[in-house]
């Protein structure tokens, strides 16, 4: 019993990490912009689809990685930039909608730039699976959990000891008062959908050997993050970690002792819940607006 226990764990806290990150991009863009950005599952899917696509042409994995990331940044980007920006004005809804058909366009857009068949990569290091407790890891699995750790890690020090960092914070607080000391609150506004587009493709990058990719992969794994971020509280960077970790243990957990047809089903149990019962999330501040 305690092996079968802890071969599911392994699988909640492989899951957790990846919907942590997806949770971290909705955190990021909303405390930049109150926005609600529904197309942070493509991210993940770009960063998978590229990498992918780049090994299989023969590109050393590491480079690979790498280009892979800075298409997705690219891609964020141009999101805010020809998207987001030009309907500033505009109310929560309407931007809301904006992101909800970027979603669309960009599935569709893979389609057209690759195809609708599924993409693998090979594990980063083997696949030879390590014994713990009677139960078995995968060596991938502690590349998703080593990878996200070092992810938070390095926003942690993003935020808290660079310059710019710290003047996201800032606007994440107040705009207002963030542009009358001279931050530049479209500059901000940009960099947070680079890096909400980073930690997606960071996450499409070292999941894609355990789960495989295609055009339309970053659906429900965007959705989980989205249901991570909820449960953390929207614009909580550690409500996301926490909340994702949850999602994914509450999903295997589920899966294994109840049935797999319930996996996909918890994220939007979990998001129903909170809605009824906690609508500021675990860390969320009260009296803020949800959509």
């Amino acid at each position: 019993m305690f092996a079968e226990f802890l071969q599911y764990l392994f699988s909640g806290l492989t899951s957790g990490a990846i919907y942590a990150l997806a949770g971290l991009g909705f955190a990021i863009i909303y405390n930049a912009s109150n926005v609600i950005n529904f197309a942070q599952g493509e991210f993940i899917m770009i960063g998978g689809m590229t990498t992918a696509s780049l090994v299989a042409a023969g590109t050393p994995l590491w480079l690979a990685v790498a280009l892979a990331l800075v298409v997705a940044m690219v891609v964020g980007m141009a999101l805010e930039r020809f998207a987001i920006e030009p309907a500033r004005d505009a109310d929560v809804v309407t931007i809301v909608i904006i992101t909800i058909g970027a979603s669309i366009f960009l599935r569709g857009a893979a389609q057209v730039i690759w195809d609708k068949e599924f993409h693998s990569l090979p594990a980063f290091s083997g696949e030879v699976p390590l014994s713990l407790g009677g139960a078995t890891l995968m060596p991938q699995s502690l590349w998703v959990i080593g990878s996200s750790a070092l992810a938070i890690a390095l926003l942690w020090w993003f935020f808290n000891r660079t310059l710019f960092g710290k003047a996201m914070l800032a606007t994440s607080y107040n705009r207002l008062a963030a542009q009358l000391v001279g931050i530049g609150v479209k500059r901000v506004l940009l960099a947070s959908f680079a890096l909400s587009a980073l930690l997606g493709a960071v996450a499409g990058v070292v999941v894609t050997p355990i789960t495989f990719t295609s055009y339309e992969s970053g659906i429900m794994l965007g959705l989980k993050g989205f249901s991570a971020a909820v449960l953390g509280g929207l614009g909580s960077g550690l409500g996301a970690i926490v909340g994702g970790l949850i999602v994914g243990l509450v999903e295997a957990l589920a899966s294994g002792y109840l049935s797999s047809a319930y996996k996909d089903a918890i994220a939007f149990i979990i998001i129903l819940f909170v809605l009824f019962f906690m609508p500021s999330g675990l860390f969320g501040r009260r009296g803020t607006d949800r959509v």
